[in-house]
């Protein structure tokens, strides 16, 4: 039989593991729920109400869903119906049919829902089209949320629900690196994954720098960038009490040089 002061020294170490062990378990159980109020199902409910992309920086600086020959071919302004188009074309969904449903991605091309199941973007749970730049001089492409003189078209997500612009993404990539557009982040940029996060500031506050750098274009060259636009699932603001809103996208670029100058023909 064992000494007695030797059990009475090893009951209150037991005591302490089974605190401890009860600790760590409601811990999990307020993660378990913590992240499940992060993710929603989103599927039937929210609509694509409107996406506008639009380059109105000059002259300098076009875009298109197909790659040109030549300058001139390109577009400053692309309708929501063409990119939809362009997306029924290559994926076989009507965007404006199939909800944005929540998910999530740590390299910017592989995205899960909650529970880590892969999703193929023909889906439509997440958008993927891919847009061609071209420019007239050598320059730096920036995301912008200053407008073009007279005009209300920087960079923005507008929706009748104010939780739900903080809650969406979009990604660039190009050569081979990934910049995501943080709606909800504010001025300033940081790694996250295998890209690079950054927000953006109000209108009129804007100062061009590697922050909010997308890609470089070379003068008279093609430059293809592929477009993501998501609902963060693990973002705090994705919550059922994004269900049912609606939502519009407007992207605004402008062109400096290296040292973040606007140029002149921007």
């Amino acid at each position: 039989m064992r000494d007695k002061k030797e059990v009475e020294r090893k009951e209150p170490g037991g005591r302490q593991m089974i605190l401890t062990s009860v600790a760590l378990v409601l811990l999990a159980l307020v993660s378990v729920t913590a992240a499940t109020l992060a993710w929603f199902s989103i599927a039937d409910h929210t609509k694509l109400q409107s996406m506008s992309m639009e380059i109105t920086t000059g002259a300098s600086m076009r875009f298109d869903l197909d790659a040109h020959g030549s300058f001139d071919q390109y577009v400053k302004t692309l309708s929501f119906e063409e990119i939809a188009a362009r997306i029924n074309q290559e994926k076989g969904f009507q965007v404006k049919n199939v909800p944005l449903e929540p998910v999530t991605t740590s390299d910017y091309s592989t995205f899960t829902l909650e529970h880590g199941k892969v999703v193929d973007s023909r889906e439509g749970k997440y958008l993927e089209f891919t847009l061609h730049f071209m420019a007239l001089e050598d320059m730096v492409v920036h995301l912008t949320s200053d407008n073009s003189p007279g005009e209300n078209d920087g960079t923005k997500i507008s929706s009748s629900n104010s939780g739900l612009p903080e809650a969406m993404r979009i990604s660039f990539t190009a050569d081979g690196r990934t910049v995501v557009y943080d709606p909800g982040m504010g001025a300033g940029g940081t790694s996250a994954g295998s890209g690079w996060v950054f927000g953006l500031p109000s209108a009129g506050g804007m100062s061009y720098n590697d922050s909010n750098a997308l890609f470089s274009l070379k003068k008279d060259v093609d430059k293809e960038v592929l477009v993501h636009v998501w609902l963060e699932g693990t973002d705090e603001r994705c919550t059922d009490n994004l269900i049912g809103a609606d939502y519009s996208i407007q992207l605004r670029f402008i062109g400096t040089d290296e040292n973040g100058r606007i140029l002149d023909g921007e």
